[in-house]
C-alpha cells in the first residue's frame, strides 16, 4: 500500500523538476496542490510503483494545464503577501545549464523530454499524458535531444540525467 508520505518523498523532487522546466507559474505551490491531491484521491489508487508515477505525473501534467489557464484568464498580481514560514526545500533535481538548454526547446518538446528523462516515464505514457501518438512522441523526442545536444555542445550521452529520488 502506497502512503501520501512515501508518494511525497519518492516523487517530488522529480516532479518540482517537470515543473520548474516546463515553466510553471509557481512550481512548488503547484507541487503542494499535485501532492494535496495525491493524499485526497490516494485511498482509490490501485497499482503498483510505475502506475504511482504515471498517475502522479498525470495530475501534474493537468494542474500545470490549470494553472496556465487560470493566469491567461487573470494575470497575477506582484503584491502577495510573503508567507509567514518556509516550508522544507525540496533540492533541485535538473542543473542550470540543463534548464537552459530546456528553455531553448519549444514547448511541447520540453515537455516530452522533462516527462520521459526527469519522471522517467515511458514512451506510451507520455503519450497518453500529452494527448499524443508514441511515434509523434518519439520524433519529437529525437527532434528535442537533438536540439539539447547543439545547445551545450556534446553528445546525448554525455548529458547529465536529472537524479531522480
Amino acid at each position: 500500500m502506497h502512503t501520501a508520505a512515501q508518494a511525497y518523498r519518492t516523487l517530488a523532487p522529480a516532479v518540482l523538476g517537470y515543473l520548474r522546466a516546463q515553466r510553471a507559474p509557481d512550481p512548488e505551490d503547484l507541487l503542494g496542490d499535485v501532492f494535496v491531491q495525491v493524499a485526497r484521491d490516494l485511498p482509490r489508487f490501485r497499482g503498483d510503483d510505475a502506475a504511482m508515477r504515471r498517475w502522479v505525473f498525470s495530475i501534474a501534467h493537468n494542474r500545470l494545464v490549470d494553472a496556465r489557464r487560470r493566469l491567461a484568464r487573470r494575470p497575477r498580481s506582484a503584491d502577495r503577501a510573503v508567507p509567514d514560514r518556509a516550508g522544507a526545500p525540496l533540492p533541485d533535481p535538473i542543473d542550470p545549464e540543463l534548464v537552459a538548454a530546456l528553455g531553448e526547446l519549444t514547448a511541447e518538446q520540453r515537455e516530452v523530454v522533462v516527462l520521459r528523462f526527469v519522471a522517467d516515464l515511458p514512451l506510451a505514457d507520455v503519450a497518453r499524458i500529452t494527448s499524443r501518438r508514441v511515434g509523434a512522441v518519439k520524433a519529437m523526442q529525437r527532434r528535442a535531444l537533438e536540439a539539447l545536444e547543439r545547445s551545450l555542445g556534446r553528445p546525448a550521452e554525455e548529458i547529465p540525467s536529472p537524479p531522480v529520488s
